[in-house]
């Protein structure tokens, strides 16, 4: 993906390191290295591989967040170190990067449909963050609160989702932040607040159902973002194989295989591999919303 020497986003808070700055990227806040950490999140994590592996609920969505990464069973032993150019700072300036590239193509998107695109935040922290939604660890992965319209993100994530997960590149981080976006244009969309309005009448099976559309729906925005930036010119080659990986790698019966060696389908929250490749494919080879309509018919 070509990023360097490209517009960064400002709408980025950086709540990393000692005493966690929140001062934005471009209102003088401090940009501070990712830091090797992981003490004190033990309970979360705990009490998100029981409720993940043995009740097939994911504890982001008890606190009204949207997940993207869908790997809560999964916790790195080591969250700092290069990102994917190699340092800290690169990493930060890829991370702002990727940002502009989805205000620039959904700024565009509503435009063309006559609406203003209200730009989310995307807030970076080490090992817990107190949101909108409630409080949260690394342990949960990448996840977006509608409550503030805020995305959450630990880049020592990006170490996991290359060497735990498998899942290598540039691109392929991006492709979890544009997911992560996806959930914000559901939240303008009026989607979410009806998911979790709705949530509480339905039963453990028929939310975990609704939340699999929600999540490719996401997927499917992602791949939107991907086409424009595949309009403007951005894309290199193996870029769109690195994304189709990532989806192939956090669906849920791939993640499920890999905890726990069986496959519960009703207590699928995310789709699968399949699934997962299949609507991001959608949202990219299309580059519009009428295509992303997993709310109704077959998925």
């Amino acid at each position: 993906m070509q990023w360097r020497g490209r517009r960064q986003s400002s709408n980025i808070e950086d709540r990393r390191g000692s005493g966690g700055g929140f001062g934005r990227r471009g209102g003088g806040g401090l940009r501070l290295p990712i830091r090797a950490g992981g003490g004190g999140t033990i309970g979360m994590i705990i009490i998100a591989l029981v409720l993940w592996l043995g009740f097939g609920i994911n504890p982001l969505q008890l606190l009204g967040m949207a997940d993207g990464g869908g790997s809560s069973s999964y916790q790195t032993s080591q969250r700092s170190g290069p990102g994917v150019a190699g340092t800290a700072d690169e990493t930060d300036d890829f991370v702002a990067t990727v940002l502009a590239d989805t205000e620039d193509v959904w700024t565009q998107r509503f435009r063309e449909a006559g609406e203003t695109y209200p730009a989310p935040t995307l807030v970076l922290f080490t090992n817990r963050v107190d949101s909108a939604c409630g409080i949260a660890g690394a342990a949960t992965g990448p996840f977006y609160c509608p409550s503030d319209s805020k995305l959450y993100i630990d880049l020592g994530f990006f170490d996991q989702l290359r060497n735990q997960l498998g899942a290598p590149g540039d691109f392929a981080q991006a492709y979890v932040i544009a997911h992560e976006v996806g959930h914000h244009i559901q939240n303008l969309t009026g989607v979410l607040p009806k998911f979790h309005q709705a949530r509480s009448r339905m039963s453990e099976a028929e939310a975990n159902a609704m939340s699999v559309r929600v999540e490719l729906q996401a997927d499917c925005y992602a791949g939107i973002w991907a086409n424009g930036s595949r309009e403007a010119g951005y894309l290199e080659a193996g870029d769109i194989d690195e994304a189709l990986n990532a989806a192939q790698q956090i669906g849920d019966d791939t993640l499920q295989k890999r905890s726990q060696g069986t496959v519960v389908p009703d207590s699928f929250t995310h789709g699968t591999s399949a699934q997962r490749q299949e609507w991001f494919r959608r949202g990219f080879e299309s580059g519009d919303f009428g295509a992303c309509d997993t709310l109704s018919g077959a998925i």
